[in-house]
């Protein structure tokens, strides 16, 4: 199943973008401007087809082994709706939303 992975444009997710197509053909790397109130750059989207969306911010390039762990967990998730977060490493910490299938 792919999975889709939007970043803004810009500075500040450029590295991250660069760290990210490393990942694999399973993930489609988006970019497209991103919002969220209170949101410390660099946001990250996550979703899939039928399943939760996520969005992440105050990324770094080096938080590409933390992602390609959330997005093992949440690909072996039911719906997408990661329970425990602990394998996401600090992403678990830089969640700012999730918005369950609908």
């Amino acid at each position: 199943m792919p999975v889709t992975v939007t970043l803004p444009p810009g500075a500040d997710a450029d590295a991250l973008a660069e760290a990210l197509r490393t990942l694999g053909p399973d993930i489609a790397l988006r970019r497209a401007a991103l919002r969220a109130r209170d949101a410390r750059p660099a946001l990250m989207a996550l979703q899939a087809p039928g399943r939760g969306a996520y969005l992440f911010h105050d990324l770094r390039p080096a938080d590409a082994g933390d992602i390609a762990a959330t997005i093992r967990a949440y690909l072996a998730a039911p719906d997408g709706w990661i329970m425990d977060a602990r394998p996401c490493g600090r992403l678990r910490h830089c969640l700012k939303r999730r918005t369950p299938a609908g």
